[in-house]
C-alpha cells in the first residue's frame, strides 16, 4: 500500500481514542468482530461487522488502520474455480465482514476467507500478498451460503475444504442458545463441490468461532450457549471428540496465534451487569452493559482453558470477541465497539512457546 493510499484512507491516531488503562485504542474499526495477524509481519486484518465496514488493514507499529478492500480494478481478479453461483465481486459499499480465516497458499501468499452479510450471505475469498512494503489483496471469488443459513465464522483445511459455522438456523433465536438449546451447525464445502453440506453431529447451542487443528484431522467449534470449545474429528463428526469448558467467560472467536489456540470473550457472571446474561420474555439481553473480558488459551491435550489475560469492564470497549498476538501485545476485537484495543501481553505469557 503506497503513501498516497494511506493518505486517502482512514488512518486515525490512538490520541483520537483516549486510553482506558490497561487498554489503548485505535479508532475507526467499525465493529471489528474478528482479527487475524499476518504471520511474520506487523500487520493485522480486522473485519467490520456493519454495512460498508468491510476489511481494515492495521499497521500495529504506527497504530493506524486503513480501509483495505475498495473494489479497485487491481483488487479484483476472479478465479474461475470460484465462479459457481457467485454473481460477481463484493460491493465495498455493502461489504459487511464478520469471521476471518487466513491460510498460507505459497511463499508470501495467503488465502483470506471472509464471512459476508452485505448484499448477500456468502463466503468471500481473497488472495493476500506480503511481497510489498504493505500487504495487498485481490478478490478471487465467493460461495453463497445455503438458503436461509447465515454464516458466523469460517476456517479451512490445507486441502481446501472449508468449514463454516451457523449460529442460528431458521426458526431459532439467540435466546434459544443462551438457554442451552441447539440452534446452529457446521457446514462444509469440499474442493470441487457445488454447494455447502451440513455436517451431521455438529449441531450445538450457538455454533460460533471455528478453527482447524494443525494435525489436519480435528477442528474446534465454540458452542456459545455452553461457554465451551467442542472438538470434532473430521473423519466422523457424529459425536464430539471432546468438550472443553471455559472458566467464567463466554468464548466467541477461536484462533491459533502466537503458538497458542486463543479464545476471547466477555465475562460470564458480571456483577456490574447484574450477573449472568438473562432472557426476558423470550429475548436475550443484548449485553450492552460493559462486561469484564478474558482471553484464554485452549490446551486440547489437557482439556482445559488457561487464562492468558483478563480485565475489568471498560466504558469504551465492550463486546470482546477476538484476540491476536503480535510481538508482546494482545490485539482485541469487538462485535460492538468502534475501535480496536491493545493490552500488553502478561510477562509470564511472553515466555511460552
Amino acid at each position: 500500500m503506497g503513501a498516497g493510499l494511506f493518505a486517502a484512507a482512514l488512518a486515525l491516531q490512538p490520541g483520537d481514542c483516549p486510553p482506558e488503562p490497561p487498554m489503548t485504542y485505535v479508532c475507526g474499526a467499525e465493529r471489528p468482530e474478528d482479527v487475524v495477524a499476518i504471520p511474520g509481519t506487523a500487520w493485522l486484518i480486522a473485519s467490520g461487522f456493519a454495512p460498508g465496514a468491510g476489511l481494515k488493514l492495521v499497521d500495529t507499529r504506527a497504530l493506524t488502520l486503513s480501509s483495505w478492500y475498495e473494489g479497485r480494478q487491481e483488487q479484483v481478479a476472479p478465479d474461475r474455480r470460484w465462479r459457481g453461483g457467485c454473481p460477481g465481486p463484493v460491493d465495498p459499499a455493502l461489504f459487511n465482514a464478520r469471521g476471518l480465516s487466513l491460510r498460507p497458499i505459497g511463499r508470501d501468499r495467503y488465502e483470506l476467507l471472509v464471512v459476508n452479510h452485505g448484499g448477500r450471505e456468502s463466503i468471500e475469498r481473497f488472495e493476500v500478498s506480503t511481497r510489498t512494503a504493505a500487504p495487498t489483496l485481490r478478490w478471487r471469488g465467493c460461495m453463497p451460503m445455503p438458503a436461509g443459513q447465515v454464516a458466523n465464522s469460517v476456517a479451512s483445511f490445507a486441502d481446501g475444504t472449508i468449514l463454516v459455522t451457523v449460529l442460528n438456523r431458521p426458526g431459532t433465536s439467540i435466546a434459544n442458545f443462551v438457554e442451552g438449546r441447539t440452534t446452529g451447525a457446521v457446514w462444509r464445502l469440499s474442493p470441487g463441490a457445488a454447494a455447502f453440506e451440513l455436517l451431521p453431529g455438529t449441531e450445538l447451542p450457538g455454533n460460533n468461532g471455528i478453527e482447524i487443528d494443525p494435525d489436519g484431522r480435528h477442528f474446534y467449534v465454540v458452542a456459545f450457549g455452553w461457554h465451551a470449545v467442542v472438538v470434532f474429528d473430521r473423519r466422523d463428526t457424529a459425536r464430539p471428540a471432546a468438550r472443553i469448558e471455559a472458566p467464567d467467560f463466554m468464548p466467541d472467536n477461536i484462533r491459533w496465534s502466537g503458538g497458542r489456540l486463543l479464545v476471547a470473550g466477555m465475562r460470564l457472571d458480571e456483577p456490574a451487569c447484574g450477573g449472568l446474561r438473562r432472557v426476558a420474555n423470550g429475548v436475550a439481553d443484548p449485553m450492552r452493559c460493559p462486561r469484564g473480558w478474558v482471553v484464554g488459551a485452549v490446551d486440547p491435550a489437557a482439556r482445559r482453558i488457561a487464562t492468558v489475560a483478563y480485565g475489568t469492564p471498560q466504558r469504551a470497549f465492550n463486546g470482546l470477541s477476538a484476540a491476536a498476538i503480535i510481538g508482546d501485545t494482545l490485539w482485541l476485537g469487538s462485535f460492538q465497539a468502534d475501535r480496536l484495543a491493545t493490552v500488553p501481553l502478561p510477562h509470564a505469557q511472553k515466555d511460552l512457546p
